[in-house]
């Protein structure tokens, strides 16, 4: 297969997690592939680490079926699957799984041609280091589908997962605490599209008492996973100031959700549907601001294949 083209060469793409968030945000990845837009740049953790493999395939249907439980993931997360002790969400069968069985297909060929550059990050539990992976470390699909779900191992709620010979967690427990924009900044990138899982104005409240005690069960005796968990909150606030920071800088445009329907751990087909189409409707009217910060005006860029189909793409005259 040829090499891909790209044309937004000057702006990473970065896709905060939030676990089924995702299921609204991933539209914007769809959006952004109905419009013909393609980021040379792209980075995430957690759930932003499935959009963002999901994006650099152009694969529109996995890029929303990942998030969605009515099909390859049925009867694999909630109450079901921790009661036959895979967890919250079997992770085992959602990823690996999925690819293996080709209930949830990834283009390998086409994701292999998109020469954009990719970071993803995950949380070293012995260590309390925070590990990051490119496309050079992504050798085959099983091996990518492995980082991915290392980067998305939530805590208590599905199984450690061993890389190389260290366990590996999510990546929201690393540096940013969830907020991936700093691999973009130390990779030289000076401006930012941050698809935010969390609306404009919100911030993590500090862990109640009983709180602390669950997360100090859930660490067990890994004391780097303790403190990591215990600190989230602060840290996480203060690389939220700092995307709203480069927000008035001019330098990242943040697309904050108008509302969130769903939470990290919701598993509700209907609700999750709902959601994807609440996104798209959103990320679809924000593509007049998102094409004026990539190419100057909010009709400039790639034209879409119909413009009339519903796309958000302004005609003029």
């Amino acid at each position: 297969m040829e090499p891909l083209e790209n044309n937004v060469f000057d702006c990473a793409l970065v896709f905060e997690g939030g676990g089924y968030r995702a299921a609204y945000t991933c539209a914007f990845a769809n959006v952004l592939l109905e419009q013909g837009i393609y980021f040379d740049y792209v980075c995430g953790l957690s759930a932003g680490a499935s959009n963002s493999v999901n994006y650099l395939s152009r694969d529109r249907k996995r890029v929303r079926e990942a998030f969605m439980t009515d099909g390859a993931a049925k009867g694999l997360v909630g109450l079901r699957s921790l009661l036959r002790g895979h967890g919250y969400f079997d992770a085992d069968a959602l990823y690996e799984g999925a690819l293996r069985d080709g209930t949830l297909e990834f283009d390998w060929e086409t994701f292999s041609a998109n020469p954009a550059r990719l970071r993803i990050q995950a949380f070293e539990r012995g260590t309390g280091r925070t590990v990051r992976f490119g496309r050079e470390d992504m050798t085959d699909p099983m091996r990518m589908i492995d980082l991915v779900r290392a980067s998305s191992t939530l805590p208590g709620m599905m199984k450690p997962l061993e890389v190389d010979g260290r366990v590996l967690m999510d990546g929201g427990l690393g540096t940013g605490a969830g907020i991936p924009i700093g691999m973009a900044e130390e990779d030289g990138m000076e401006r930012f599209l941050f698809v935010a899982t969390r609306p404009r104005g919100y911030r993590k409240k500090e862990p109640s008492a009983r709180e602390r005690q669950m997360l100090k069960a859930v660490s067990g005796d890994w004391p780097y996973l303790r403190n990591a968990l215990l600190t989230r909150w602060e840290r996480y606030n203060e690389a939220l100031e700092h995307v709203e920071a480069l927000e008035r800088e001019g330098r990242a445009l943040v697309l904050w959700p108008d509302e969130m329907p769903v939470e990290n751990s919701t598993v509700s087909p209907r609700r999750l549907a709902a959601a994807y189409e609440a996104g798209h409707a959103q990320y679809l009217r924000e593509m007049p601001r998102v094409r004026e910060f990539l190419f100057g005006a909010p009709d400039a860029g790639p034209v879409p294949d119909d413009p009339d189909q519903g796309t958000g793409y302004i005609t003029l005259g």
